[in-house]
């Protein structure tokens, strides 16, 4: 069995990574995987990803970038002619659909949309990352699957921010961008601090995607009410350094980063947007408050941190219900089912034979 990703950035962010979780192990199943995104090999990361890559430009989100996709059809075309299903990560990618009429294709959403295109029904499969993306995809077909996280995360030896003095350390990690919200823990973090002295705050992150530093990032890196490091390769492997991961999103399809740190057994404090009340349960796993309420988020962190043991457990035991084993079985599943005809009962024959013996 044959797959094809098509992958719309040529650096890794949550899409691209919770793909890579889930490539690695349909690989294990038995699959072939063949990768491609934008750029060249020698300056694009997900080429080093240990999988055969090949270039696709398929344009970005600026104006007239639909259009100019158009130009990638053939070659999308030529690369999923081996593949018995190609799978589009993204809203971006989606626009090879018309493209591939014929071959067996997914269209994985991780957005939340405003409306959805006409050939999006073409996708033998959608999938969306939580139900809040999936309400958005009416009259689709949609399998709502979340995103694949380690649940034994390996734990950085050393956190990337200063250790001295020891004490309580919360943390945004993530994009430096506004719907992000890292300002709004910024502008909290007076409060947090004045009722905890000894709390060091941590801003993990820049803006990956960005040919020069934003205002907006540059507003959070000019503050002295906290720590900025920049981006970490893998972030899943600090998020256990951190007494409460801050995620004060204003838009949030998702929230993958904060699946992770449950898994590492790191409470939560998240705005009560999109897919954040799916994952975090106020009271239980962590907290959710209302967006730009910044008075609120202090609030919530300190009452976090004070009951940051129970939650800690509890979040650990939520997480397993993003496990990636299980997140890999349940796709391949889905994936056999759209797998052309002969293909599919093959395999079916497989695992029917297995089963038996």
């Amino acid at each position: 069995m044959r797959l094809l990703a098509v992958c719309q950035v040529d650096r890794p962010g949550g899409p691209e990574i919770g793909l890579l979780r889930l490539l690695g192990r349909l690989r294990a199943r038995g699959w072939e995987i063949a990768l491609t995104s934008p750029g060249k090999v020698d300056t694009v990361e997900l080429a080093e990803a240990g999988y055969p890559w090949e270039p696709l430009e398929i344009g970005g989100l600026e104006h007239g970038a639909g259009a100019r996709a158009v130009a990638s059809w053939p070659r999308a075309r030529k690369l999923s002619r081996d593949a018995d299903v190609t799978y589009l990560n993204g809203t971006v990618a989606g626009r090879l659909l018309p493209a591939l009429r014929g071959h067996s294709t997914v269209l994985h959403v991780h957005d939340i949309v405003d409306r959805v295109p006409r050939h999006w029904h073409g996708a033998d499969l959608v999938l969306a990352d939580s139900k809040a993306v999936g309400a958005r995809l009416d009259p689709l077909d949609v399998h709502v699957i979340g995103c694949p996280v380690d649940l034994d995360p390996i734990q950085a030896p050393e956190p990337p921010w200063p250790t001295s003095p020891a004490g309580p350390v919360i943390g945004f990690v993530g994009r430096l961008i506004p719907r992000k919200g890292a300002l709004d823990l910024v502008k909290a973090a007076p409060a947090i601090r004045a009722a905890r002295p000894d709390v060091r705050i941590v801003i993990v992150g820049d803006d990956p995607y960005a040919d020069e530093e934003s205002d907006y990032a540059a507003a959070v890196r000019a503050s002295h009410e906290v720590d900025h490091v920049g981006r970490v390769t893998n972030a899943a492997s600090i998020l256990g350094h951190l007494d409460v991961l801050v995620l004060p999103s204003l838009q949030e399809p998702f929230g993958t980063v904060v699946a992770e740190a449950m898994a590492a057994g790191t409470p939560v404090v998240a705005t009560r947007v999109d897919g954040l009340p799916e994952l975090v349960q106020d009271g239980v796993t962590g907290a959710l408050v209302e967006p730009g309420d910044t008075a609120a988020l202090a609030v919530a962190v300190l009452r976090v941190l004070d009951d940051r043991a129970a939650m800690s457990t509890a979040a650990r035991t939520a997480a397993a219900r993003f496990g990636a084993d299980t997140y890999a079985e349940r796709i391949h599943d889905l994936l056999v089912d759209v797998l052309p005809g002969e293909r599919a009962e093959e395999r079916r024959r497989g695992l029917h034979d297995g089963a038996a013996t």
